[in-house]
């Protein structure tokens, strides 16, 4: 082979690598790798998938996928939160117990246990994503309409919000003990699957067809990049900020109500608790710019999975629940420097100044 077709060989397979690298998701994925290899590692049997003995699946793997739903349809809004406003929504969490508040007061009837329901279960449901809903638009209305900024906004609902919910089950923790309510958080009839699952996939796929066969996705990109701009071109950037809280407190909602089927109780105290920085955590490591403007849906989904398999991998080497976060926030802190852009340039300079040293010596 000649020296020019080398030359060209070389130069062909260096741009297929770049154009590899430089993808939005690329990252996000040797991540969520990096994380399962070390599970690998550590956890032999960790992608072993058995049928336990009620027939539904079992292993590391299925509690990875099934724990970590409620976090995907939470990373879902918050993504939308981040490109439109440039912010987080730190309330999330509580609005989580609030909708599960809501929804276990009016199936229980007020009761603090039940063995059947007061209301249909529908009822119950769409109570609660209203409710979350509401919630949502409240902390719209703070930030597209008066200009608060995001975190601080959403620090009223993050305060309060767990106090609301305690208002509406009386300071109790309400039971729904029955089967049909346990449904969402459980297994639908003979089904191995977990339900959560399935929810956490519905929510991705309804979500993506919006923002894909509308304008949705591209105004909030457009807001979140630079909202003056977007008014002077005619966009309604209030409302589409306004929309995007209305949406994540739905999200936040929906993931409250599989919470609390999950433990077929409302739990103020602990449903959705620190949920909220995960979801954050989940944007910034799908590659998402915190500071608003172009996202990627799939990129959060991958990062809300490899922030539970990072848990579970936790778990599985033996480190307790207190001591949790400091591990999580060290993985973190190295996994979103890696993704920053100024490393990222970083290394392309670095790149580039071995390159041009290489090729003044030859």
């Amino acid at each position: 082979m000649s020296n020019r077709k080398k030359a060209y060989t070389t130069t062909k397979s260096g741009h297929g690598i770049r154009q590899i690298t430089s993808m939005r998701l690329f990252l996000p994925i040797v991540c969520l790798l990096a994380v399962l290899l070390v599970n690998v590692i550590t956890t032999p049997n960790f992608f072993v998938i058995s049928m336990s003995g009620n027939g539904v699946l079992s292993g590391y793997i299925v509690d990875v996928v099934n724990r970590a739903s409620e976090l995907v349809i939470l990373a879902v809004g918050m993504t939308l939160v981040t490109a439109a406003s440039g912010g987080q929504d730190i309330s999330v969490g509580a609005v989580m117990a609030v909708a599960a508040a809501v929804c276990c007061q009016i199936l229980s009837g007020g009761e603090v246990s039940v063995n059947s329901l007061a209301n249909p279960i529908i009822l119950g449901i769409v109570a609660a994503i209203l409710a979350s809903a509401l919630c949502g638009a409240f902390n719209g209305f703070l930030v597209a309409k008066l200009n608060i900024q995001p975190m601080v906004a959403t620090l009223i609902l993050f305060t309060a919000g767990r106090g609301i919910a305690q208002l509406v089950t009386n300071g109790q923790i309400t039971y729904i003990r029955v089967g049909s309510y346990q449904v969402m958080g459980g297994y639908i009839g003979k089904c191995p699957i977990p339900t959560p699952i399935f929810i956490a996939i519905a929510v991705v796929i309804i979500v993506s067809l919006i923002l894909k066969k509308t304008a949705l996705g591209l105004y909030i990109e457009s807001v979140g990049i630079n909202g003056t701009a977007s008014r002077l071109v005619g966009l309604n950037s209030t409302m589409i900020k306004f929309l995007t809280y209305v949406i994540c407190g739905v999200m936040a909602g929906i993931a409250g109500v599989v919470a609390s089927s999950r433990i077929y109780s409302a739990d103020a105290n602990n449903i959705g608790l620190n949920l909220e920085m995960d979801a954050i955590l989940a944007v910034a490591l799908g590659g998402n710019v915190l500071g608003g403007g172009k996202f990627s849906l799939m990129g959060s989904v991958i990062g809300a999975y490899t922030i539970q398999a990072l848990t579970t991998t936790l778990y599985a080497m033996s480190v307790k629940g207190d001591q949790l976060p400091v591990y999580k926030a060290i993985v973190v802190i190295i996994i979103v420097i890696i993704q920053s852009p100024v490393f990222k340039q970083f290394l392309a300079n670095r790149k580039a100044k071995q390159a041009s040293v290489v090729k003044g010596g030859n």
